[in-house]
């Protein structure tokens, strides 16, 4: 998932959503409890357990209380997770920005897809049954809201991003969530897949946002989750030729197998911007327009101006620290545009549509799976280079 470094000032009025999902309603509750390895729950399959991390970097499974339903809410029994950088960043690092703080135990997951177990009053479009991607961020829907009002709800101050603190997320088995915010799958389109329309979401509000066209020569820097993504989706969109990069050849091969037309440069950690900004240039064979960065790394962010044309764009996808710096002057001089992204907004519908057009193929992307009951090793699995997972999915 793309999450800023920095949040927005919160509003002084909570939402229906804030009060609703209050995490302290789930950490009070006398059902709540952290599991151990072998309790009972984990063989009950009307337990409702879920995977956490908390402020002392510990990751494990606990037993939240099942969901009831609300009025204009949908209980989903959760079918498939996939385990993104930023749950994993949670658990290690205990936040993300100076906003985002994990204080207590936290639900992990927002990537989840599933089936509907139970409707509540006023829901019209869904039943019991429908099987639905969960777009993870509710927004308040307040009219007071700009964002909200003017459809860049991703922006909305108030808003309940299943899985950033203090909300607990879908790696869960029951979840209750607004139905206004379920997306109905295709028959042709797998749990596995409507969880990965999430990630997709993000490559797709890029693309969408750094203006990219048809025939437009592109670099994508990061071979990781995101930037594998933002890569099908660039092809998809017609990009060409495209480059990505990436330190760790095999991610690069994995890159290769998705679009067999793709350019890679394996980056050298001895590397200056500069020298990548060449092999860059030396790899595309052409001048370069636009480039997606989905690392928020900034070495990367710098080689990325490096190797663009005059007037060029560097998107920004990925996540990084709070404060960087960038070559001003080259920018100025080149008119180079330096753009980023706080997560998604009105993109679900439009990635469910591509993977069940058959233009994007999202399956390749999934390189391991464990049950609910294995989650805590799923993480350390997804967390370990070494094991070389490109998406880790949970399934139940």
């Amino acid at each position: 998932m793309a999450t800023a470094a920095t949040a927005v000032p919160s509003a002084p009025l909570k939402s229906q959503y804030e009060a609703h999902y209050d995490p302290t309603l789930i950490l009070k509750h006398p059902e709540f409890k952290l599991l151990s390895d072998d309790a009972p729950e984990l063989q009950d399959k009307n337990a409702n357990i879920a995977c956490a991390y908390n402020p002392a970097h510990e990751v494990h499974l606990m037993n939240k209380p099942r969901p009831k339903v609300g009025f204009g809410e949908a209980v989903v029994h959760v079918k498939a997770t996939g385990i993104c950088g930023s749950d994993v960043h949670f658990w290690k690092h205990g936040a993300i920005g100076p906003t985002m703080i994990v204080r207590d135990e936290t639900g992990a997951g927002h990537e989840s897809a599933g089936e509907i177990i139970e409707i509540g009053e006023g829901v019209k479009d869904l039943k019991v049954g429908d099987r639905v991607a969960i777009e993870a961020g509710v927004p308040c829907g307040q009219a007071d809201c700009d964002p909200c009002r003017t459809g860049r709800y991703n922006a909305c101050q108030r808003v309940v991003f299943f899985s950033t603190p203090p909300y607990h997320g879908t790696l869960t088995r029951f979840h209750a969530h607004p139905a206004a915010w379920l997306h109905k799958l295709p028959d042709n389109v797998s749990f596995e897949e409507g969880s990965l329309c999430e990630p997709l979401a993000v490559a797709l509000a890029g693309l969408e946002r750094a203006g990219t066209r048809l025939g437009d020569p592109v670099v994508i820097c990061g071979a990781g989750p995101i930037g594998l993504v933002t890569l099908l989706a660039a092809h998809a969109s017609g990009c060409t030729p495209i480059v990505i990069t990436d330190l760790v050849a095999s991610r690069l091969e994995f890159a290769k197998k998705l679009v067999p037309t793709v350019k890679t440069v394996e980056i050298q950690r001895e590397w200056k911007p500069e020298d990548v900004a060449e092999k860059i240039k030396d790899a595309a064979g052409t001048g370069l327009k636009i480039a997606l960065e989905c690392t928020g790394f900034e070495s990367s962010i710098r080689a990325a101006i490096y190797s663009l044309l005059f007037g060029g764009k560097v998107f920004v996808i990925g996540v990084g620290p709070t404060e960087q710096s960038y070559p001003f002057g080259y920018c100025s001089a080149n008119e180079i545009d330096l753009q980023f992204q706080y997560r998604y907004a009105n993109q679900y519908p439009k990635a469910i549509r591509l993977v069940s057009g058959g233009l994007i193929n999202l399956k390749p992307l999934v390189t391991h799976r464990f049950p609910l009951e294995q989650a805590v090793k799923a993480f350390h699995v997804a967390a370990d280079p070494k094991q070389g997972a490109i998406k880790v999915q949970i399934t139940d």
